[in-house]
């Protein structure tokens, strides 16, 4: 999926489906949503885990999380170009606006 992110965004928007997708920078590119857990936490939640780690703490004993932090990213751009009016709440809710 991310390898023909171009791909597949083009074919969405030649098709005039409605997308949402698991990680901003689809949005960024051109997709109409992005929904998904926030990357930049997660890699500070593992140097957590790193720090725990290089403590002596054993990896295996170490429990599984789950993310934390989700971002909601729109483009209106794209919205525009798909015939579509996002609603005023949802665009409060995200965490970015492309315009």
């Amino acid at each position: 999926m991310i390898t023909h992110r171009d791909l597949i965004i083009k074919l969405a928007a030649q098709y005039r489906l409605p997308t949402v997708y698991p990680l901003r920078f689809f949005v960024i590119a051109g997709g109409l949503i992005s929904y998904g857990p926030d990357i930049v936490d997660q890699y500070r939640r593992a140097a957590g885990y790193v720090d725990r780690i290089l403590k002596g703490e054993k990896p295996a004993e170490l429990p599984v999380q789950a993310p934390t932090k989700y971002e909601l990213v729109i483009n209106l751009k794209t919205a525009k170009a798909l015939g579509l009016e996002i609603p005023t709440t949802l665009l409060a809710r995200a965490d970015e606006v492309i315009e």
